[in-house]
């Protein structure tokens, strides 16, 4: 038989992933109902207040705040920046909207650390683990960003909660990664002479590991955040709120003046963020994480 007489549509079966998929979300929904119930009460809890308190206080004060941190941490330059910049954005009238982008991206950011960075000392330490881990954060990394929308929104309805969650699963991937990197980058050499002092293993991983890779840790930290904000924008589509509504709402209508306004908020925001958390990872230069690490064995 030929090529051409060969029927090409018969030769594979039809695999119904999408069924199963939809199976396994109906069971999920109807089997754990009273979890996902906790969760959203748990994310609303977290993210409700950290709004109410940044809105509530006047935009003068979150500016001086973060100016001061940026003051702190990079100097005066990026502290005048930023004092520019988000005073410019306190101008707009798209304040309240922009601390409420702020509340979730810092909550989901802190949400996945508390995920990535355990199991990045998880699989640092385990290769079975890192080997079953690595295809899962490829495919959770090149998954659209849209599709984690879907069963967030099924699970959880319309609102805050599945924006945030939708983010946390997003966003976990490099701070996994850059975990298991920092780790796995430490010198041998100084974790052999930790050992040779009879530390215990996790004083040799508290003591001496962790923080020879803290700067690595912190730039995984950095890309959190950034991809935290980015899908919060997002996640308006789903009524995350924030920026995101103000986003969404402008393409639909196609007003090009506060769409822009929206964007430069969230421009402003993620300089600022970024550049902070940045500076945060140079307060843990190598050399000092390996002088506490020689102390420490």
């Amino acid at each position: 038989m030929s090529l051409r007489e060969f029927p090409l549509d018969a030769a594979l079966p039809r695999v119904p992933l999408g069924e199963w998929v939809e199976s396994a979300v109906d069971w999920a929904t109807r089997t754990l109902g009273p979890v996902f119930d906790a969760i959203t009460a748990g994310v609303e809890a977290l993210v409700g207040p950290l709004e109410q308190l940044l809105n509530g206080v006047p935009a003068v004060a979150v500016v001086a705040v973060l100016a001061g941190l940026g003051w702190w941490l990079r100097g005066w330059k990026f502290a005048l920046g930023a004092a520019v910049g988000l005073l410019l954005v306190a101008g707009m009238p798209y304040w309240e909207e922009t601390m409420s982008t702020l509340a979730q991206v810092l909550v989901a950011s802190v949400l996945a650390l508390l995920l990535a960075v355990p199991l990045g000392i998880f699989v640092a330490e385990n290769k079975r683990a890192s080997a079953v881990a690595r295809p899962v954060l490829d495919f959770m990394q090149t998954m659209p960003a849209f599709v984690y929308l879907i069963p967030a929104l099924f699970f959880f309805g319309i609102g805050t909660v599945p924006g945030v969650l939708a983010t946390v699963v997003f966003s976990m991937p490099p701070g996994v990664r850059l975990t298991e990197l920092g780790l796995r980058q430490v010198d041998k050499e100084i974790v052999q002479a930790a050992e040779s002092f009879g530390a215990p293993p996790w004083m040799v991983l508290l003591r001496t590991k962790v923080p020879l890779a803290l700067p690595t840790i912190m730039t995984g930290v950095n890309q959190v955040i950034m991809l935290s904000l980015s899908m919060v924008v997002i996640a308006g589509m789903v009524g995350a709120g924030g920026l995101g509504d103000v986003i969404i709402f402008s393409l639909s209508q196609v007003e090009v003046g506060s769409g822009f306004e929206g964007g430069i908020a969230v421009v402003v925001l993620a300089v600022v963020l970024d550049r902070l958390t940045d500076s945060l990872g140079d307060r843990f230069p190598s050399a000092r994480a390996q002088r506490l690490a020689r102390e420490a064995a």
